[in-house]
């Protein structure tokens, strides 16, 4: 996928050198965008391994996303992939959809006079069983507005929003939402659909993200009876993991060194070249994973990234949606077709 390959390039081309809450550092560019068609085929990378474990993790976690869970409970039986950051009980400090299904609607002296919101007259309102609070199902309305059973709005509506963003939650969680709003709009006769993410993780999230906001794309566009379009991704912090200590600390001295040899490269197999010049250069990582040869990264993302940009994206795959509701969308719902990529780069993440 040569978008995904642009991002890459450009943030270590153009990237700061920027230390964060980890203990990785890393370099990181404002404002990256990018779309791509996905009428006919799906942006799954092919440049590095993302079917077999990767792909089923990603349909539990989408699957998890539409059912409006807070908790893990039931999405570890499937995947570890929000193992690190759930307590005992499998509660998050955030959920994706959780407001994504059941986001909170004030009541009584919460409201201030002249506001509107929505109440239980409502057909996307109703109260939470568990919090007794009013609830709103962001999903919901959208897809029935597509539909057409919204008496208020159509498809054409410019209000077909998501948000996974409470600012009252994001403010105090320990991990908020990164992929946090989304919005379809329907032009030409086509569904399109615009992600946008505060902070990404280039090498890691960003893969997920958009194997799966592409997927919900082409799920929604099925349940709703519209041809899918474009899916487009906007990235306000996009940043690559750099290594810890010394590791980091090196890309602060020789960022522009490596800039400079990335600027030369005029074939993509040179990036190897680079590969090595880095490798036979920066600091040891102790405490990471590290085997080049096997191409385990650690903490540090660049060279593995460097070696994702040497490969030939190949062709893309497709996916089938067997669902007609948002209720029967599940792991077995979806079937990747026609996929093939290359071996797998395996990085350690920065928690």
């Amino acid at each position: 996928m040569e978008e995904y390959h642009g991002l890459v390039r450009n943030a270590l081309l153009e990237g700061t050198y920027k230390p964060n809450r980890t203990e990785a550092d890393t370099i990181a560019t404002f404002g990256e965008y990018y779309e791509c068609d996905i009428a006919d085929s799906y942006p799954l990378l092919t440049t590095k391994e993302m079917d077999t474990f990767r792909w089923d993790s990603m349909l539990h976690e989408l699957a998890w996303y539409l059912s409006g869970e807070h908790h893990i409970r039931r999405l570890r039986e499937e995947t570890g992939i929000w193992d690190a950051w759930a307590d005992e009980s499998g509660a998050l400090p955030s959920a994706y959809g959780r407001f994504w299904r059941r986001f909170p609607v004030p009541e009584g002296d919460a409201q201030l006079p002249g506001e509107a919101w929505a109440d239980t007259d409502c057909p996307w309102v109703e109260r939470d069983e568990e919090t007794g609070t009013l609830v709103f199902d962001q999903l919901a309305y959208v897809v029935d507005t597509l539909r057409g059973d919204n008496p208020d709005r159509d498809r054409h509506s410019r209000r077909l929003v998501v948000s996974a963003w409470h600012p009252a939650n994001g403010a105090v969680s320990s991990l908020p939402p990164c992929h946090y709003t989304f919005v379809f709009s329907v032009q030409g006769g086509r569904l399109h659909c615009h992600l946008t993410q505060r902070s990404a993780d280039i090498t890691l999230g960003v893969p997920f993200n958009i194997a799966a906001y592409a997927l919900l794309a082409k799920v929604v566009a099925r349940v709703t009876g519209i041809e899918p379009g474009t899916f487009a991704h906007t990235h306000v912090d996009a940043h690559v993991y750099c290594g810890k200590g010394e590791r980091g600390a090196w890309y602060a001295d020789n960022l522009s060194e490596l800039q400079d040899r990335l600027r030369a490269v005029e074939a993509r197999e040179e990036y190897r070249e680079v590969r090595e010049w880095l490798l036979a250069n920066v600091p040891p990582e102790p405490d990471a994973a590290v085997d080049p040869a096997s191409h385990e990264y650690g903490y540090d993302h660049v060279p593995g990234l460097l070696e994702q940009l040497a490969r030939e994206p190949l062709d893309r795959p497709t996916v089938d949606v067997d669902a007609d509701s948002l209720a029967e969308v599940s792991h077995d719902a979806i079937t990747l077709e026609n996929y093939e990529g290359y071996g797998g780069l395996s990085f350690d993440v920065a928690e």
